[in-house]
C-alpha cells in the first residue's frame, strides 16, 4: 500500500532527498518525470512524497514563497547574520551585502553580533548604527550565555537560515540553543584568524521547540544582486525617510545639492560608516552598468 505525504526538504545530498515528514526522516529519490524536466529541488522545498514498500519517492515541489541563491534554502522566513565582534573582527560591508541580498529577496534579516564578552562596552558604536537602522540586533555569548534565550525564542516557528563567515560561532550559538545538538565547533588559526570550515553543506535541522534551522558553510563573499543604481538607497532603512526631501528626483545620494540624505548623515541621523559603504556599493553598481 502506497501513502502520499507531504514534508519539508531537510537534506540533498548524494542524489538523495530527506524529506521531513510528521518528525521522520524519510530518504527519497526524485521521480522520474522530474528529473526530466531537470525539476530544482532544494532545501527547504515543501513537497509531495509517494511511500510505499518499496522506498519513498518525491511526486511534487510545491511553489516557493522565496529562495536564497547562496546558501540554496527555499521557503526561509529570516536570516540570522552571524558576525563575530572580535576574532575574527567583522567585515561590516559583507554584513551590508548580507542585508542588501535579504531585503532583495524579500526574506526578513536578524543581524547577531557573536562573542560579545570580546568587546569592551566603549567600544560598540558599530552595533548600535545597525539598531538605529531599524534592523532587529542580537548580542550574544556563548560563555556567558548572553543573548540565548532571545535567539531561542525567534527560532520557534518557520525556517531560520543562519548566515556568515566561518569562525563566527554559528555552530556554537545552535549548540547554545538546544544543548546535545553536537555540531562541529571550529577553532580560529591563530596565524591566518580565519575559521576552518565545519559544515560541509546545507541541512535543515528540526530543534525540540518545532522550527527548522540551516546551518550553512561558511563564505566570505556574496555577490550584488541585480540592482539599479537608483534603488540601492531603497535597501537602506534609515535613508527612506529622507528620500523624499531630496531636491532632485533619482537622486544617488552621492554628490547632487540639496540632498536630505547627506544631510542626515552631517548631523548624525544616519551612521557616517553605513553611508561611506553604501557610496562603495553605488561604485560597484555604475561600474557593472558601464560594462
Amino acid at each position: 500500500m502506497a501513502f502520499r505525504l507531504k514534508g519539508v526538504v531537510t537534506k540533498a545530498y548524494g542524489g538523495f532527498y530527506y524529506v521531513s515528514v510528521g518528525g521522520e526522516t524519510l530518504q527519497c529519490t526524485l521521480r522520474g518525470v522530474l528529473k526530466h524536466r531537470k525539476v530544482d529541488v532544494r532545501v527547504g522545498d515543501l513537497v509531495t512524497v509517494m511511500r510505499s514498500s518499496g522506498g519513498a519517492v518525491v511526486e511534487e515541489v510545491f511553489p516557493r514563497k522565496n529562495v536564497l541563491v547562496r546558501p540554496p534554502v527555499a521557503n526561509v522566513d529570516r536570516v540570522i547574520m552571524v558576525f563575530a565582534v572580535k576574532d575574527p573582527d567583522p567585515s561590516l560591508m559583507l554584513l551590508d551585502r548580507f542585508l542588501i541580498q535579504s531585503w532583495h529577496e524579500a526574506v526578513k534579516p536578524v543581524i547577531c553580533f557573536n562573542k560579545r564578552d570580546l568587546l569592551p562596552d566603549g567600544e560598540i558604536d558599530f552595533i548600535e548604527a545597525y539598531a538605529l537602522a531599524g534592523y532587529t540586533v542580537l548580542q550574544t555569548c556563548t560563555v556567558n550565555g548572553l543573548g540565548i534565550q532571545g535567539l531561542r525564542e525567534l527560532l520557534l516557528e518557520g525556517i531560520t537560515v543562519f548566515a556568515g563567515p566561518s569562525g563566527v560561532g554559528k555552530s556554537s550559538l545552535l549548540n547554545a540553543v538546544q544543548p546535545g545538538l553536537s555540531l562541529k565547533t571550529g577553532e580560529i588559526g591563530q596565524k591566518i584568524k580565519r575559521g576552518k570550515h565545519t559544515t560541509r553543506h546545507v541541512e535543515l535541522i528540526l530543534l525540540e521547540s518545532g522550527g527548522l534551522v540551516a546551518d550553512t558553510p561558511g563564505f566570505s563573499s556574496l555577490h550584488l544582486p541585480e540592482i539599479k543604481k537608483e534603488d540601492l538607497c531603497f535597501h537602506y532603512p534609515e535613508m527612506e525617510r529622507f528620500i523624499g526631501n531630496c531636491r532632485f528626483t533619482g537622486c544617488l545620494h552621492r554628490v547632487e545639492p540639496n540632498c536630505a540624505v547627506k544631510e542626515a548623515v552631517s548631523v548624525g541621523k544616519i551612521d557616517s560608516g553605513r553611508y561611506g559603504r553604501y557610496l562603495e556599493i553605488l561604485n560597484e553598481l555604475l561600474e557593472r552598468e558601464r560594462g
